[in-house]
Parts: C-alpha cells; sequence; structure tokens
C-alpha cells in the first residue's frame, strides 16, 4: 500500500499575456485548508493592484482531499472552476494556486478567460518543484540493555529516528519512522531478540 504522495517543495511562480492581460500564477504548499487560505491571502498582498486574485487549492490526496476554489471577481465559472481541473489533474496533494490578474484593457469572454486561468494554473504547477510526502508513525519498546545496539542498528538502517531513550531497568525507545516500514521493523525486532520485545504504535 503506497503511503506516500507527491507534494510541492517550494514555491513557483510564473507569468503569462493573454490579449494584453498579465496572468501571474503562483503555487505553493498547502498541508491544512487554513494554511490553503493564508496562501492566498499572502498573495493578494504581494498583488495589491491586481484586478483579480483566482485561487483553487488541495488538500490531502486521493480519496481523502479537501478542495476550495473562488473566481476572484471575473464571471462564474470562469477562473476558480477551470483552475480547480488543472490542480485535481496534476497528481499533487497539499497545493495551493493563486492566479493574479492585472486587466489590459481587453475583454477576454467567458471562454477566453477559462483558457488564461487554466493555462497560468498549468504553466505554474508545471514548474513546481516537488517531493514525496512520507506518513510516518510513532512507536515505543521496551528492550533489555543486552539488545539495544543491535536493535538501535536495525532501527537506523530502516530509516527510523529514535526522539527519546529511557535507560531505567530496562531501554524504553521512542521511535518515529515510515508507516510502510512498521512491519518492516516489528519482525526485525522479534527476530533480532528471540520474540522477546514487542513493539507498540503510539499514533
Amino acid at each position: 500500500m503506497a503511503t506516500g504522495y507527491p507534494i510541492p517543495a517550494g514555491e513557483a511562480q510564473v507569468e503569462l499575456r493573454f490579449k494584453n492581460s498579465r496572468f501571474i500564477g503562483t503555487a505553493g504548499p498547502a498541508p491544512t485548508v487554513e494554511e490553503a487560505r493564508a496562501f492566498v491571502g499572502q498573495l493578494r498582498e504581494r498583488f495589491l493592484d491586481a484586478s483579480h486574485h483566482a485561487y483553487a487549492f488541495a488538500v490531502g490526496f486521493g480519496s481523502s482531499v479537501t478542495c476550495g476554489m473562488s473566481d476572484g471577481g471575473e464571471p462564474a465559472g470562469t477562473a476558480g472552476r477551470p483552475m480547480l481541473a488543472v490542480v485535481q489533474g496534476a497528481g499533487l496533494g497539499d497545493v495551493a494556486v493563486v492566479v493574479s490578474r492585472y486587466f489590459g484593457g481587453t475583454k477576454l469572454g467567458t471562454g477566453g478567460l477559462a483558457r488564461a486561468y487554466a493555462g497560468t494554473a498549468q504553466a505554474v504547477l508545471e514548474a513546481l518543484p516537488r517531493q514525496e510526502k512520507v506518513e510516518r508513525v510513532g512507536a515505543r519498546l521496551e528492550l533489555p540493555y543486552e539488545f539495544y545496539a543491535r536493535c538501535r542498528a536495525a532501527i537506523e538502517e530502516l530509516e527510523g529516528r529514535i526522539e527519546g531513550a529511557d535507560f531505567g531497568a530496562q531501554v524504553a525507545l521512542r521511535v518515529r519512522l515510515r508507516q510502510d516500514r512498521l512491519e518492516e521493523m516489528r519482525r526485525a525486532i522479534r527476530e533480532l531478540t528471540a520474540g522477546r520485545v514487542g513493539v507498540e504504535q503510539l499514533d
């Protein structure tokens, strides 16, 4: 089962012109709906004198995604909806796109507006750097001192991060690792300790 998905690794910005109107597209990370709305607010401030600010965002990925959009004062359906269609087709999660328009004096018509906003959204998403978001989980285990060094090495080999260690009668470890590596770690710890140590998932 895949536990990761592509997300923005930073911001990107492009500028296109359609019949003398400037369309500035900006895309960036939006891990939550609140951060998506804050991103939109920042772009409104950055291009304060723009005629319109249309946006679309997708928080999450696949079957668990929250979308939002706005035409930014353009005629209904000419900006936000075409942009959202592009965002949904980009194969990205946790992303927001804002297109700021400076009106150039020539009306584009509804079809022209839709093409301009969708085209700008597509161009900025193509320029956007990407990285994989990997779901991580916390785990806890208690082990006798004799197994500590070998178990620690096994955890690190599975790219697990030891976030805390309490040294009492036994060693209690708090670990964070990729969700898809959890069962692998459980098997490794069982083998190293002859079944004496189990791994408890924390979240």
